[in-house]
């Protein structure tokens, strides 16, 4: 469940591409580990006894809403949670023990304080809390028309520093060029650099070797484009399969 409502959010939001150094990264308009956390207590905290109400899942054009049935458990108050001033208290306590054995939840009360930091990292304003209608709702703003904000985390890197230290001054022109989205021929780069076909043949093998680009067509129509990371991934998983078989 908590899967499929992150799926929902991934389609119904924006993934702007920006260009980092060598990397050409998919961004994401929210932090996904803060809304999967919210999901999750969400889950573990609601009050089940008003099985007449559902989680609610709100995907706008300017925030993600989430909507749990219930108030926050005695003796915490909205007021304690703004101010990050609590004492960890499941209204389901059997329920939370299951997710925390699953590593789905930890029980220790640091959830808002991470989603808070997160929505930070992410370039966002924090989460907003508040309850209306018997709900109890966590507001996740986004970047509006401004999606620069985004900030891109390390773990989205492909080209890291060990794998640009692989590459010489032309191969990290050719990757920056890939990386801008576009396709590259022997012709082109041996017309820039000035080198013979066998010097960029040899440039084209490294890029491809370390899983920075990947190889189009054959013969005088051969070309090359930027891998994406999930390509990139794939292929990897893919090798390491093969050369275990």
């Amino acid at each position: 469940v908590i899967d499929r409502a992150i799926a929902f959010v991934d389609r119904n939001t924006r993934h702007p591409m920006k260009i980092v150094g060598l990397n050409r990264v998919r961004l994401d308009e929210y932090p996904v580990e803060a809304l999967r956390e919210a999901l999750v207590n969400a889950v573990a905290h609601r009050q089940y006894e008003d099985a007449g109400r559902k989680i609610m899942l709100e995907a706008f054009s300017d925030r993600v809403l989430i909507s749990s049935p219930g108030l926050p458990p005695a003796p915490i108050t909205l007021s304690s949670l703004r101010r990050q001033k609590y004492r960890p208290c499941s209204r389901n306590p059997v329920l939370a023990q299951c997710l925390s054995f699953f590593h789905r939840i930890e029980e220790r009360g640091s959830g808002f304080r991470r989603m808070h930091d997160q929505m930070l990292d992410h370039g966002l304003e924090p989460p907003l809390i508040g309850v209306d209608m018997g709900y109890f709702q966590m507001t996740f703003p986004g970047p509006a028309e401004n999606l620069d904000r985004i900030r891109v985390t390390e773990t989205r890197m492909v080209v890291t520093p060990a794998v640009e230290a692989q590459l010489n001054e032309r191969q990290k022109k050719m990757a920056k060029w890939l990386a801008e989205g576009r396709e590259l021929t022997s012709r082109q780069c041996e017309s820039e650099f000035g080198v013979s076909r066998p010097i960029t043949s040899k440039d084209f093998s490294r890029l491809v070797d370390l899983g920075l680009a990947e190889k189009i067509g054959a013969g005088r129509s051969t070309r090359y484009r930027f891998k994406t990371p999930l390509e990139s991934l794939s292929n990897r998983k893919a090798t390491a399969v093969n050369r275990k078989a």
